[in-house]
């Protein structure tokens, strides 16, 4: 069975002609998505080298390509297996595409990136070719929506990425103006998209944050088995207080001397509840030193 995302997807080449470049399908998925409900969106985007640009999207279309629903040649994505999948989308969704195409239909990839560049200034903050297409004073409404540079403060975050897509994850970290993304992971692995360090590592980079793995910092995962009740976690984070972060002085400096250098570091783990990830144990730590004067924050 199909997810429904995918049949967006193509559905969305389907309908401009069975062939798109990459740039002009990320925007008009974009763009697609705007539309939609934010609840029910297919794609979440963050500001990648140009523009806009969806982690899920680049994924399916490698996933379509391998089941053979999509060719790529000379950079272009044909639909290999029509299908004619508007007709398999929702009446809100296949409007919302018919609206897409009778408007964008004769856009460039350079005319997709003028329009969402400046309709959409937050998603151009990492782009390396803005300045080929905007103008001073647009460009510098670019530079107001790249939080690394207008915020000031020294912050210590946490995060965890359960429940989150790699892209909405991504975006909390920049609209926070996060420069250093810290996993503190004893196994940077993970069976969810994105969160893998191969993965994790390289989108973060991509979009101007530096990725540092500490799994020195991290729980062996057979200690993280049989976890039911919040006393369960009391019981590992108190063994784990007084074993690992005893002896874990050096790396707990690093994460110290990088918020010095760096302003706004982010620790991060699986799970979305502060009380339940070891994260919390590395902040309270840290944060607990005498001298430690910056904010902290969970996300």
């Amino acid at each position: 069975m199909m997810y429904y995302r995918r049949k967006i997807l193509l559905a969305m080449i389907e309908t401009f002609g069975g062939r798109m470049f990459p740039i002009s399908l990320q925007k008009a998925l974009f763009l697609f998505t705007r539309e939609q409900d934010k609840e029910s969106r297919a794609y979440s985007f963050v500001p990648y080298k140009y523009g806009c640009f969806s982690f899920n999207a680049s994924h399916d279309i490698n996933v379509l390509e391998k089941t053979g629903y999509l060719s790529i040649k000379d950079k272009e994505i044909f639909v290999t297996n029509p299908g004619n999948y508007a007709f398999e989308l929702n009446l809100f969704d296949s409007g919302i595409l018919q609206g897409i195409y009778d408007k964008y239909k004769d856009f460039t990839d350079d005319d997709f990136i003028d329009y969402t560049y400046k309709m959409f200034p937050y998603y151009a903050i990492n782009s390396e070719i803005a300045h080929k297409h905007l103008n001073e004073q647009q460009l510098e409404e670019v530079r107001q929506k790249d939080h690394r540079k207008t915020l000031t403060n020294h912050t210590l975050y946490t995060i965890g990425y359960e429940g989150r897509s790699l892209e909405e994850y991504l975006n909390i970290l920049l609209i926070r103006g996060v420069r250093v993304l810290c996993d503190v992971r004893k196994n940077a692995y993970s069976q969810k998209y994105g969160f893998s360090k191969a993965q994790l590592q390289p989108a973060c980079e991509g979009v101007g944050i530096k990725y540092i793995h500490i799994p020195e910092l991290g729980i062996e995962s057979g200690l993280r088995q049989e976890l039911y009740t919040q006393a369960d976690y009391d019981l590992l984070f108190d063994k784990y207080r007084k074993t690992v972060l005893t002896r874990s002085d050096e790396y707990l400096d690093r994460i110290v001397n990088l918020i010095e250098s760096d302003e706004r570091v982010a620790l991060t783990c699986f799970e979305k509840n502060v009380e339940q990830c070891h994260r919390t144990q590395i902040a309270r730590k840290i944060m607990s030193r005498e001298g430690i004067t910056f904010d902290f924050k969970e996300l």
